[in-house]
C-alpha cells in the first residue's frame, strides 16, 4: 500500500473517531440551545482535523517538527471556528427568541408582527407561515364574536317571541278554565293560531340546528325550476292577499336543476315571506329564475325600501332582522339563515343587493347535468 493512502486511512479513521465522538456529545445536548449546537459542530470539525494529523503523526509520516506546525495551524483555526460557531449561535439563538416573543403576541390574542432585520431563510419562511396563520386566527376570532352575537340576539329575541305567546295562550286557557270566555270558539282559533306559530318556529329552530350539525341530509332529483317557482308562488299568494301585495312570476324559465324539492321549496318560501311582509300594501314582490354563466339564478325582488349598507353582510346571519321598523310581528329572523344553509348545502350561494325602491335576494344553483 503507497504512503498517500496510508495517510488517507489513518486521517480517515482519526476523523471518523473526532465524528463519533461528536455525535455522541450533540445527542447529550440536544435539548440544549442551537449556539452549543453549533459550537460543537466546530469543534467535531477542527478536533476531526487534529485526529487526524495525530494519527498520520504516530504513524511517523510527520516529523515532530511538522507536527507542532500543523498542530499550531489547527489550533488558530479551532480558535476563529469556535469564536465564529458562538457568534453565529447567539445571532440566531436572538432572532429565534425575538420570533417566539413575536409569535406569543397573537397567541395571546393580538396579531403577529415579523420581527425587523435580517434573519436566516429557515426563519423568515417560518414569519411568513406565522403572519397566514396570525391572519387566519384573526378571521377566526371575528366569526367567533360574530357568531356569539348572533347567538346572544336569537337567543334575547326568541324569549321575548316565546314570552308574548305564551302568556295569551296561558290566559285564554285560564278564561275558558274558569268559564268567563265571552267566545270560547273564538279563543279556542286564536289558541290554535297560536299554537302552530310557535310549532312553526320549533321548527325553524331545528331545521337551522340540522344546517349548523352538518346533519342536513339531501335528496336531490331533477325537477324543473318552473314548477318549484309556481308551487312556491301559489303557497305565500294568501298572505300576499292579506298584506295587499302583488306577486308576480312572468320570467321564470323551465330550466331543469338538481335539487331537494322539499327543502328548495322551503327556501323559496321563506324568501317570499320575507319580501312579502317587508313590502307595503299596493307593491309588488317580483320572482325571476334565469339560466346564466354561474348556473341557474332564482331572484326574489321586494319593495323593502332597501337596507342600510352597513346590514347588507349581516342579512343572512342567524337571528338577524334588521331595524325595529322591519322587524315582523312573527319569526325569530331564522328564515334567510335557513335559506344560506339550504343553498350552501346544495353547493350554492345566496346574496342580498339593493335595487332601487327595495331589494333583491337571489340564489345561485349549479347547473343540472346535461
Amino acid at each position: 500500500m503507497s504512503d498517500m493512502l496510508l495517510i488517507a486511512l489513518y486521517a480517515f479513521l482519526g476523523a471518523v473517531a473526532a465524528g463519533l465522538l461528536g455525535a455522541w456529545v450533540l445527542l447529550l445536548i440536544r435539548s440544549r440551545s442551537l449556539s452549543l449546537h453549533l459550537t460543537v459542530v466546530a469543534a467535531v470539525g477542527v478536533t476531526a482535523m487534529l485526529a487526524g494529523t495525530l494519527a498520520v503523526a504516530q504513524a511517523m509520516f510527520l516529523s515532530g517538527h511538522d507536527l507542532r506546525v500543523v498542530t499550531t495551524v489547527v489550533l488558530m483555526a479551532a480558535v476563529v471556528s469556535l469564536a465564529t460557531a458562538l457568534l453565529l449561535g447567539r445571532w440566531v439563538t436572538a432572532r429565534s427568541r425575538a420570533l417566539a416573543l413575536a409569535a406569543r403576541s397573537f397567541g395571546d390574542g393580538g396579531d403577529f408582527t415579523s420581527p425587523g432585520g435580517p434573519t436566516t431563510a429557515e426563519l423568515t419562511d417560518l414569519s411568513r407561515e406565522l403572519e397566514l396563520t396570525s391572519a387566519k386566527l384573526a378571521e377566526s376570532r371575528e366569526r367567533e364574536r360574530a357568531l356569539e352575537s348572533s347567538r346572544r340576539e336569537l337567543v334575547a329575541w326568541i324569549s321575548h317571541d316565546l314570552r308574548t305567546p305564551l302568556a295569551g295562550l296561558r290566559a285564554m286557557s285560564e278564561a275558558l278554565e274558569d268559564g268567563v270566555a265571552a267566545d270560547p270558539a273564538r279563543y279556542l282559533r286564536q289558541i290554535r293560531t297560536e299554537v302552530e306559530r310557535l310549532n312553526a318556529m320549533v321548527g325553524d329552530l331545528f331545521e337551522l340546528s340540522r344546517i349548523h350539525a352538518g346533519a342536513l341530509a339531501l335528496s336531490p332529483s331533477r325537477i324543473s325550476l318552473y314548477d318549484l317557482v309556481s308551487d312556491a308562488l301559489a303557497g305565500a299568494d294568501p298572505l300576499a292577499r292579506a298584506h295587499g301585495v302583488r306577486l308576480v312570476g312572468d320570467r321564470v324559465a323551465a330550466v331543469p336543476v338538481e335539487v331537494d324539492g322539499k327543502e328548495m321549496s322551503r327556501v323559496l318560501g321563506n324568501l317570499l315571506v320575507n319580501a312579502i311582509r317587508r313590502t307595503p300594501a299596493d307593491g309588488t314582490v317580483a320572482v325571476a329564475a334565469e339560466h346564466r354563466a354561474e348556473g341557474v339564478v332564482v331572484s326574489v325582488t321586494d319593495g323593502c325600501g332597501g337596507i342600510p349598507e352597513e346590514d347588507l353582510p349581516r342579512v343572512f346571519d342567524t337571528g338577524w332582522r334588521g331595524t325595529h321598523a322591519r322587524t315582523p310581528p312573527a319569526g325569530a329572523g331564522l328564515g334567510l339563515a335557513i335559506v344560506r344553509g339550504i343553498v350552501e348545502a346544495h353547493a350554492g350561494r345566496a346574496t342580498v343587493r339593493n335595487v332601487p325602491g327595495g331589494c333583491r335576494f337571489e340564489v345561485v344553483l349549479p347547473s343540472a347535468a346535461s
